[in-house]
């Protein structure tokens, strides 16, 4: 965990205005990574509030490059699959020179990394929202063999969901269906249950704050990657037999199954 100066790396980080889990992914980096951040405005979920997160990007950008950053993170799952990561790094970068990476296709890197091809896929989003990522996921090679969430209209909402509750939603998925689970969104507080996840179900766990720490300590270059917050940093991958006898009851394949918020 590095909560000190960037003497190894320093990201900028653009994050919803809304948001209140910008903390995950200084708490996942390691020692001498820091994180410069700046609010998009984001008062709400829905797929317009996606693309309007992203019309002012520029100059969030800039303000950004003033602290010298050596990467600018757009961190934001939705509004970078539905504005497209290449035209928004494209934007950022000839905003500031800096280069730019974004959370999508840190989540599509880190699924590539790690050989997945189905995913069980958990969200905070409204429906049109997930049925838009699983579009995107679908056309670019990923299955999405089960749909769980907890239809949020804020981000507020999203982050203050209790962590357990996204643990016990990825633990009832139908786990021979899915090469991994995908919780998507870098608004919700899960780093603490990746671990637990894996060793109770046997799968990987992708969630979109540690994929896009993966992606940037990857492009940085930076070594060693921290040593736990799943095996896509730790490069141990859990084993499916040790958890298989604990399989509960999953959901039918694809089918959008919705908890309440509370």
């Amino acid at each position: 965990m590095s909560l000190g100066f960037g003497h190894r790396g320093r990201i900028g980080h653009l994050y919803p205005s809304g948001g209140l889990c910008d903390y995950e992914i200084q708490l996942m980096a390691p020692e001498g990574i820091q994180l410069v951040t700046t609010r998009l405005p984001f008062p709400a979920t829905g797929i317009e509030d996606d693309l309007r997160l992203v019309e002012d990007l520029e100059s969030h950008a800039r303000m950004l490059a003033d602290a010298q950053v050596d990467i600018i993170a757009l961190n934001c799952t939705a509004a970078t699959l539905l504005a497209g990561p290449e035209r928004l790094n494209r934007r950022i970068t000839d905003a500031t020179g800096i280069e730019s990476v974004t959370t999508i296709e840190a989540v599509l890197a880190a699924l590539a990394e790690t050989a997945v091809r189905r995913v069980a896929l958990v969200t905070p989003y409204p429906e049109d929202v997930a049925a838009a990522e699983i579009e995107y996921l679908r056309a670019h090679g990923i299955e999405v063999t089960a749909d769980i969430g907890i239809p949020c209209a804020t981000p507020v909402e999203q982050s203050m969901i209790d962590p357990a509750r996204w643990r016990r939603l990825a633990e009832s998925v139908e786990r021979d269906n899915a090469d991994a689970i995908l919780l998507s969104c870098a608004g919700i507080r899960i780093s603490g249950e990746i671990d637990v996840i894996e060793r109770r179900t046997g799968l990987p766990v992708i969630t979109s704050n540690q994929a896009l720490l993966w992606h940037i300590l990857r492009t940085l270059d930076v070594a060693p990657l921290p040593d736990r917050f799943g095996s896509l940093l730790t490069g141990r991958f859990p084993d499916r037999e040790v958890a298989k006898s604990a399989q509960p009851g999953g959901e039918h394949p694809g089918q959008r199954v919705q908890a309440q918020p509370s």
